[in-house]
């Protein structure tokens, strides 16, 4: 099955804000159908580059079976990752970048490649707030999720 997964996070007051993602996911059955589901959480305290994660991982959790996934996103920060194949330097280094330092974010990062893993995965990078339907949505629903009251925590950000 052929899947289109859109993504998008959303930090107020970055880094120490509320949050939240916004996921839509398409695909087309055989008989020409569109089906489409939306995903949304938001979080008490988080990032952006939290939520831009989170997006991808919801929407990849979200499928029960292997699947040709294209994902796009707005954000370089997932795209590049692994479309420049940093990710694959940062676990050959042990989880380090650049100057030895820590690479942000790895128990999202550890969840996003076991996510992927059953599934056929390409990332497309999407130019944000620029008329993109399925990005737009992803935006609403990622800030609609992060000023919302059902909040939950981030267990990856410290206080």
């Amino acid at each position: 099955m052929r899947v289109k997964l859109y993504t998008d996070g959303a930090a107020r007051g970055n880094p120490d804000g509320p949050g939240g993602y916004g996921a839509v996911l398409e695909c087309v059955d055989a008989k020409g159908e569109l089906h489409a589901k939306e995903l949304s959480q938001g979080y008490v305290k988080t990032t952006n580059n939290r939520m831009e994660l989170m997006a991808v991982i919801a929407g990849l959790e979200a499928l029960n079976r292997p699947c040709e996934v294209e994902v796009y996103s707005d954000s370089k920060y997932v795209v590049d990752a692994f479309n420049q194949k940093w990710i694959d330097g940062w676990i050959k280094k042990g989880w380090k970048r650049g100057k030895n330092e820590p690479v942000k974010n790895i128990d999202l990062w550890k969840r996003l490649l076991a996510a992927k893993e059953i599934h056929s995965v390409r990332f497309s990078w999407v130019k944000g707030h620029d008329g993109h339907p399925q990005n737009e949505r992803c935006d609403e629903l990622a800030t609609t999720a992060a000023d919302g009251r059902n909040l939950i925590v981030d267990e990856g950000v410290a206080d």
